[in-house]
């Protein structure tokens, strides 16, 4: 048997790919739509795009899709159908109209006996409602795959960025070094569009190199408001006061616009920022790491750490941060001697509870926390 039929005869005839990770979902069904066509050869393949604005634009959809499942291939081996971006199997407003509900209802029964000789379904959709008759037959007919959006409330956001971006960047025929991923996933934040955005920019910009380097992310790609609050952090842990002040200023101009951000917000994120830098003096002291230049090779120290000799409590556990948030913090920490540390944390410790519980202005306790944090202070051994 020819490879290819061989692997044909082993894969599913009805596949799912859906969440609301936009960009997931369309890479992945694109990548199983490639192979299913390779591995069933000819030229009857066929896509449906059904991402609708009407009941009747899904009605019409549906019937393609019927008509297509039930005309045989002319060439080749078998045909590959693909209901492409679905956009009436969560809530939407089409979904919950009588007319979509009782066509897919319909087209359910149709599957659960149609026979799949030579035909493949492939349906790509953003979030699926799992309660419905549609969503629970194909769950029973073959695989579902849900890719759910990218969240800074995430712990593994970074890695799953990470991943994204590193499949988009071979797609497009290059690599890209560890250090320059981490700091383009560190710009960009927990958004798959901008990161795509900011991949093809990076691609288009280094031209006929192969391999994108650190010096690429830095000269083109943007920082949004998470790396933005990444960098009142950085400038924090380089005791640089005249950057901290002016990005504490940045960050306090667009909390005005914008409802998400707060004060408490932002001092816990300082709060992590020093948190990082004591758990890394105590790895260095305990020999568990080294100073380390290469971010790939501090990776792999990291990866040594003994897991049982670190806490459960995910806040207080080193393994649990990003590895570029640790490496970016290792230099930061030898401008902080361990009593200096410490200090700081009392400090955003009373900041905290001046910020809830007195009518101070925010700014300006914000402002002296930091000044205190970052002048040297001469109890500090």
């Amino acid at each position: 048997m020819p490879p290819n039929s061989m692997a044909a005869a082993k894969a599913p005839t009805l596949t799912l790919i859906c969440g609301d990770e936009e960009f997931a979902v369309k890479q992945r069904a694109k990548h199983i739509y490639q192979q299913w066509s390779e591995e069933l050869g000819g030229m009857d393949h066929e896509i449906i795009e059904a991402a609708v604005s009407n009941s009747g634009d899904a009605l019409a959809a549906l019937a393609k899709l019927r008509e297509a499942l039930n005309t045989l291939p002319f060439f080749g081996t078998g045909k590959v159908v693909w209901l492409r971006d679905c956009n009436f199997l969560g809530e939407e407003r089409t979904a919950a109209t009588q007319a979509v509900t009782e066509a897919l209802a319909e087209l359910a029964e149709e599957l659960k006996t149609f026979v799949w000789q030579n035909i493949r379904l492939l349906i790509s959709a953003g979030k699926v409602d799992k309660r419905k008759t549609f969503y629970k037959t194909l769950d029973k007919l073959g695989p579902v795959e849900s890719f759910a959006a990218l969240s800074a409330d995430d712990r593994d956001w970074g890695e799953r960025a990470e991943a994204t971006a590193r499949a988009a960047v071979r797609e497009r025929k290059k690599e890209i070094s560890e250090e320059a991923l981490a700091e383009l996933v560190n710009r960009v934040g927990p958004n798959a569009r901008q990161l795509e955005s900011e991949i093809e920019k990076l691609c288009l910009y280094a031209g006929d190199r192969k391999k994108i380097e650190m010096a690429e992310v830095a000269a083109i790609c943007i920082r949004n408001k998470t790396a933005r609050a990444f960098a009142l952090g950085d400038a924090l842990g380089d005791r640089d006061l005249p950057r901290l002040l002016k990005r504490l200023d940045e960050e306090l101009w667009e909390m005005k616009s914008d409802k998400d951000k707060s004060e408490i917000g932002l001092l816990y994120g300082l709060i992590g920022k020093i948190r990082a830098m004591l758990l890394l003096k105590e790895m260095l002291r305990e020999g568990w790491i080294k100073p380390e230049a290469d971010y790939n090779r501090f990776k792999a120290q990291l990866e040594g750490v003994p897991k049982e000799k670190l806490p459960a409590d995910r806040r207080f556990n080193p393994l649990a941060l990003n590895p570029y948030v640790l490496y970016k913090a290792l230099p930061q920490a030898k401008k902080y001697t361990e009593n200096e540390l410490v200090r700081a944390m009392e400090l955003l410790l009373r900041c905290n509870q001046q910020l809830v519980s007195s009518r101070l202005d925010e700014t300006l306790v914000l402002q002296q926390a930091l000044v205190q944090i970052v002048t040297p202070h001469a109890a500090a051994a």
